[in-house]
């Protein structure tokens, strides 16, 4: 294989893959990753990348950009990383858990140090909030990690975002024949990324870049056949494309049914044909409407030289009628009703997982009664902690990084200590106290219902775990802390009341 851009981490032999595991189909991984035959050649494999998916994968994006730019849809999104992404002046967004984690208190504290140099390499303090929406909108992540390959140890110097249409994955796959069976079987696997400066296309023109040097996140989200990812407005690009035409057509109606038009009969007399037409047109041009609608502003203009959709209509009439007669058409009628429009927009919302009831900028939000939250909130907020689970890997791919560049562990060890730590996002901190003062209002109402039954029905420690759902631990250390506080005088002792 030829020289790649970039550092690669140095593994050992055994680490390397699956050299010994036999199999005839690769590794399957859901990060849309292109499959392409070795071929010997340094680019010959890249002539067509999995039939130009890659070409269709940057217009796909595209198309996820301007859908995510509508108004409607961009407000859906807008509550989407609110509630996902907190910024609060005190702390940062994001911090790192390590409670469960079985180390040394000293390994602990270096990761931590780390994972707070990572979130500042990535200025997510800041920019936490677009961060999350490229993500969101793309469906993909790629950084370039910038690394002293000559002294590794001083860890990732730098990210640098990557624009999605201009990058791929690319698994390279070399195949041999199994001489027991004559199956060809899976030899080896090397993984890169092909970058062009231009959009992706069919070509073999490019750059290969190492694993290793590249950060690369995803949605999660694949299409049936499991070969592209999707991007969170896959659901909402129909629904979008149609409440448009809609809003489109229903302006179209408004601007040709809501005016009054009239009929005008000219008394041409018994005028020739010809002058007939003439006396008409000169009448016509004298008092016909000059007002068009131009589509592409939305404003209506004079101009004369264009027919308008609000034109009257002029009809001769002969000698023996009833002479020159002006009447009126009715306007049309319901255009007050926009039940269609309604629809779509909440269909628009459903499609990105978002309450409808947020659609409806006039209804209040309750501040906190838990009786009051909605299904439909409930749902969200655990849509929300998914998003933030599968986002989550861009921290911990980082730090993996960092920590086995400046050789704090290895890549065997982080295989465990990734299942023992978890990224924790800051709640919206007035709406969480509002939500814990009354869950523990509901639980003392209760326990005060209770307290003439404790020591008949119910027993104290019942009443602990059940009521205010106290663990052992909480148990306990409330009890010694009572106790230290009664030896202190603080709280009256038992024997004094």
């Amino acid at each position: 294989m030829a020289e790649l851009f970039g550092f690669e981490l140095k593994r050992k032999e055994q680490d390397k893959g699956d050299a010994k595991k036999k199999s005839f189909v690769a590794p399957l991984e859901d990060d849309g990753s292109s499959y392409v035959q070795a071929a010997g050649g340094h680019f010959g494999q890249y002539v067509d990348l999995d039939g130009g998916q890659a070409s269709n994968e940057a217009d796909q994006i595209r198309r996820y950009r301007e859908t995510a730019s509508q108004p409607e849809c961009d407000a859906a999104i807008e509550d989407i990383i609110n509630e996902a992404i907190v910024s609060d002046s005190s702390s940062a967004p994001v911090d790192l858990i390590t409670d469960d984690l079985d180390q040394p208190d000293n390994i602990k504290k270096l990761i931590r140090e780390e994972f707070e140099s990572i979130v500042e390499l990535l200025q997510f303090n800041h920019y936490g909030h677009e961060i999350f929406r490229r993500w969101y909108v793309d469906g993909r992540l790629f950084y370039h990690l910038i690394v002293d390959e000559k002294s590794p140890k001083k860890g990732i110097l730098e990210v640098r975002p990557i624009d999605p249409t201009k990058i791929r994955k690319v698994k390279e796959i070399e195949k041999e024949k199994d001489p027991a069976t004559g199956a060809e079987v899976v030899k080896k696997v090397d993984e890169y990324y092909l970058y062009q400066d231009t959009a992706l296309v069919k070509s073999n023109q490019g750059v290969k870049i190492s694993k290793d040097a590249i950060q690369y996140t995803t949605s999660g989200l694949l299409d049936p056949s499991r070969t592209k990812v999707l991007s969170y407005l896959q659901k909402a690009i129909k629904p979008v494309n149609q409440l448009r035409m809609m809003e489109d057509s229903l302006v179209i109606y408004r601007l040709s049914r809501a005016p009054e038009r009239r009929i005008f009969y000219i008394d041409v007399g018994n005028l020739p044909k010809g002058k007939a037409e003439e006396y008409l047109k000169n009448i016509m041009n004298s008092y016909r409407n000059k007002l068009v609608y131009d589509a592409n502003t939305g404003e209506v203009k004079d101009d004369r030289k264009h027919m308008s959709m609000l034109e009257d209509f002029w009809l001769p009439r002969r000698e023996g009628g009833r002479g020159t007669e002006i009447t009126t058409l009715p306007g049309g009628e319901n255009l007050g009703q926009i039940d269609d429009i309604i629809y779509f927009q909440k269909k628009l919302y459903k499609s990105l997982n978002v309450p409808v009831n947020r659609l409806d900028q006039e209804s209040q939000f309750s501040l906190g009664r838990s009786t009051e939250i909605s299904r439909d909130e409930v749902k969200f907020q655990k849509f929300v902690n998914r998003l933030r689970k599968k986002f989550s890997w861009l921290f911990l791919d980082l730090l993996k990084m960092q920590l086995v560049l400046k050789g704090i562990i290895t890549e065997a060890d982080w295989r465990v200590i990734r299942e023992q730590i978890v990224v924790d996002y800051i709640r919206d901190s007035h709406f969480s106290e509002l939500k814990e003062a009354e869950v523990m209002r509901e639980r003392l109402g209760m326990l005060t219902e209770l307290d003439q039954y404790v020591g008949t029905y119910f027993s104290v420690e019942w009443v602990r775990k059940n009521v205010l759902m106290q663990s052992d631990e909480d148990i306990e250390s409330m009890k010694e802390q009572m106790q230290t506080e009664r030896d202190s005088g603080e709280i009256p002792d038992e024997d004094d009341l």
